[in-house]
């Protein structure tokens, strides 16, 4: 987007407007912003990460593997992929390679990285215990995490019962995420318990029952101080998180409280996917069986806007980490839907003497604005401008030092291994590795064309091509049999 072309009143807007643009590359089931907002990691049904590059709305980058959610690093330079074969892997963009490879005991709902750790990350497995996971050496250490809620009294932990112990066995984490500083885990379980899990000593440290349904989702905003929780009770709840990273911090005096309730109370929606904006002042939230996203504020809680789009049910929906920039990928068709503001542009912006009117005006050109040149100094003004180099590969930073300028934030140390700024994904010239298979295709050196919509499919029209051939072929047959009918009448009438 080129700011100096955009009304600065469109810019002060907190929330998007309209449906403007959509992406596609495959059916995607799963979407996850990076952390300064230019990449776009998605999961394919077919077992394929695609990573968008949002400036172009091309693919950056894929990946083959199964993947059910995606999770970024603080440099965005790491990807996690959490896949339904049981298995986490750990990506290098740099070069697309795979660091690491985790296999678990069951099939893992998510798995979220430590804000500041690439090599640490909690996942959330399927009928099983969650478990934190370091990779720092090629062989990654597990540990397992209970999900049984704390005690409120030692002696209650000493003398378990049998009762309390079967009541802690029917407990099961559905949700595993870090807290802002990564000093704690929060844990949502099948009762509607959320808890808070030191993670140097992986205890629980806090417990406190906030529904009666199944804890579906957690997410936090970017400053780490609110929390929005989705239910299968059909109501989203907003709370008011502690500061976690306090080190004088004592567990026993913290307090949870339900800031929030948001829920359609006419027609009992149920929420597929729920998310914060970038400031914090605002959840939205996809539909089940409905194609509409809603957008509460939330200091009143009021219901602010509703975003209508495709005609389909949304599944994933994310906010862009610093813009009024939504993105949602449809469970129908696969594709990935982009709602933002409607920016007209100022081309008043382009040259100090360039004005824009409203309405037709009488111009009074210059004395010399219309004169007529000669054809050699036009051909020569065009040798010039060709003899220009444009450089298109040269990634240019959009940040001053490394640091991150953003609306609303603090500046955010983001530098990498290089030194440079934070980390860069290298551009890929490959066709195969940076277009869609299903849109374009090569036919030639330098020549591509967009793919028909038949192709790939022949199997599907096997019998019919076949029946098709049959049918032309006795059609054939029967004319060359009239023919030589008719041939052979005229020979006996001339005899």
């Amino acid at each position: 987007m080129n700011l100096a072309l955009v009304d600065p009143f469109v810019l002060a807007q907190d929330y998007p407007e309209s449906l403007t643009a959509h992406l596609r590359s495959g059916h995607a089931t799963c979407l996850r912003f990076n952390r300064r907002g230019d990449l776009l990691a998605s999961g394919r049904v077919d077992g394929t990460v695609v990573i968008f590059d949002l400036e172009t709305n091309g693919v950056a980058r894929k990946a083959k593997k199964l993947i059910a959610g995606p999770s970024w690093s603080r440099d965005g330079r790491y990807l996690l992929s959490a896949s339904q074969d049981w298995k986490c892997i750990l990506w290098d963009l740099k070069d697309g390679s795979r660091l690491r490879t985790v296999k678990f005991e069951a099939p893992v709902y998510i798995a979220d990285l430590h804000p500041f750790n690439p090599f640490l990350f909690v996942a959330s497995l399927f009928e099983d215990q969650p478990a934190l996971v370091d990779m720092s050496s090629t062989t990654p250490v597990k540990h397992i995490l209970p999900s049984a809620s704390k005690r409120k009294n030692v002696s209650d932990e000493e003398t378990t019962t049998e009762k309390q112990a079967a009541q802690d066995a029917k407990h099961t984490t559905c949700v595993t995420i870090f807290s802002h500083s990564g000093h704690h885990i929060l844990a949502g379980t099948s009762k509607g318990w959320l808890n808070i899990i030191d993670t140097a000593t992986r205890q629980p440290v806090y417990s406190t029952r906030l529904a009666n349904g199944v804890i579906i989702l957690l997410r936090l905003t970017p400053s780490g101080r609110e929390m929005v929780l989705n239910c299968s009770d059909r109501i989203i709840r907003t709370l008011h998180m502690p500061d976690l990273s306090d080190p004088g911090l004592n567990p026993d005096n913290i307090t949870i409280e339900v800031e929030h309730k948001f829920q359609d109370v006419v027609n009992r929606l149920s929420w597929n996917h729920v998310s914060f904006s970038s400031t914090g002042e605002y959840v939205m939230a996809s539909t089940y069986m409905n194609h509409d996203i809603y957008v509460w504020e939330r200091r009143q809680g009021s219901l602010v806007k509703i975003l209508e789009g495709p005609k389909e049910e949304l599944g994933v929906v994310e906010w862009h980490p610093y813009r009024p920039y939504v993105a949602a990928c449809g469970l129908e068709t696969g594709k990935i839907y982009l709602w933002t503001v409607n920016t007209p542009q100022r081309w008043s912006a382009l040259a100090p003497d360039f004005v824009e009117v409203e309405e037709n005006v009488e111009y009074m050109e210059r004395e010399d604005e219309f004169d007529i040149h000669p054809i050699s100094v036009i051909h020569q003004r065009r040798l010039d401008l060709e003899d220009e180099d444009v450089d298109v590969l040269t990634l240019e930073c959009g940040r001053a030092g490394g640091r991150d300028f953003r609306p609303d934030r603090e500046p955010v140390e983001m530098a990498d291994s290089d030194g440079d700024g934070a980390f860069r994904m290298p551009v890929l010239l490959d066709l195969d590795a940076s277009e869609s298979e299903e849109d374009v295709v090569a036919v030639g050196p330098g020549t591509m064309r967009r793919k028909s919509p038949g192709a790939g499919k022949e199997w599907q029209n096997g019998g019919q091509a076949a029946a098709a051939a049959t049918v032309a072929e006795e059609k054939g047959t029967a004319g060359k049999k009239a023919a030589a009918t008719g041939a052979s009448s005229k020979r006996s009438r001339r005899r």
